[in-house]
């Protein structure tokens, strides 16, 4: 029903949140694992709430849409009752593991999952939908920060930002293969309100934009020669990206979407954790 890989995405950028609040601390070791352990645990739980109350929530839609039309729901290889018994299991995984992080922690689960259930309804009215999923992966590095810190740095935000941006233009990017049947099923979406051509600008400027928040952030904690690399890598994949998807050949959106943010978001880890770790 989900695909616990696609947790590459935005667990990336949750453990860089992490290992940034560990730095800003002083890099102290104590309970520095344990923590992170939990809070892999809560990107993981959290992600699987959100992606089976979505496929609940789409499973009408999914069957009168020829590309999802075989997932488990209205193909009617899982049933719903399976599917909320699921949803139910990862919430109680999740409220659990937000206890183990800190008491703020454990009063803004209940928000952070209200913030990813409610993505599923906003496709039904605006098109602005991408942006809102966007944010549901942004808030993972700043939770990440908060379950280290147990505070918020708004310097962090930046990384947020950035997140948001980067997975609002993937999306866009994604959402053009549904572009005639969300004209048709009366869904909201980018590429139904501007058209292809024009939302893959859009995607192309926020891509931009995560760019020069990556920036932001790495000043704002004075990072080194290594994370400065990793933002350069990280350009260099998004224009790849984008020189694989054009208006008249959406071919290729599978191998953008997922190996390309695959790619951006494990080697944005591994330069910039090792730029903290030698800074260290």
């Amino acid at each position: 029903m989900i695909k616990f890989e696609h947790s590459v995405f935005a667990l990336p950028f949750a453990l860089t949140g992490a290992l940034l609040a560990w730095r800003d601390g002083g890099f102290v070791r104590y309970g520095l694992w344990g923590k992170l352990a939990w809070i892999v645990v809560c990107m993981v739980s959290a992600r699987s709430v959100a992606m089976a109350f979505n496929r609940v929530l789409d499973a009408d839609i999914d069957g009168r849409n020829p590309r999802t039309k075989m997932r488990h729901l209205p193909a009617g290889l899982l049933s719903r009752r399976f599917a909320w018994g699921f949803i139910a299991l990862w919430t109680f995984v999740f409220l659990i593991a937000a206890g183990q992080l800190n008491p703020l922690c454990m009063k803004l689960a209940p928000v952070a999952l209200a913030i990813l259930m409610f993505y599923s309804y906003t496709k039904r009215f605006t098109s602005f939908s991408h942006i809102v999923l966007g944010f549901c992966l942004g808030i993972a590095p700043a939770g990440a920060w908060i379950a280290m810190r147990g505070e918020l740095d708004p310097r962090i935000l930046w990384l947020t930002a950035a997140v948001t941006m980067w997975t609002a233009g993937f999306d866009i990017i994604y959402a053009c293969q549904d572009y005639e049947f969300d004209s048709h099923a009366g869904l909201f979406s980018m590429p139904k309100r501007l058209g292809i051509v024009g939302s893959l600008w859009i995607s192309r400027l926020l891509h931009m934009g995560m760019l020069v928040c990556l920036l932001m952030l790495g000043i704002s904690f004075g990072l080194g020669t290594l994370a400065w690399v990793g933002v350069a890598a990280v350009a260099g994949l998004l224009l790849w990206e984008h020189k694989l998807v054009w208006p008249a050949d959406l071919s290729r959106v599978d191998a953008a979407f997922f190996t390309m943010n695959g790619y951006v978001s494990v080697i944005f880890f591994v330069f910039w954790a090792s730029d903290i770790f030698w800074k260290r």
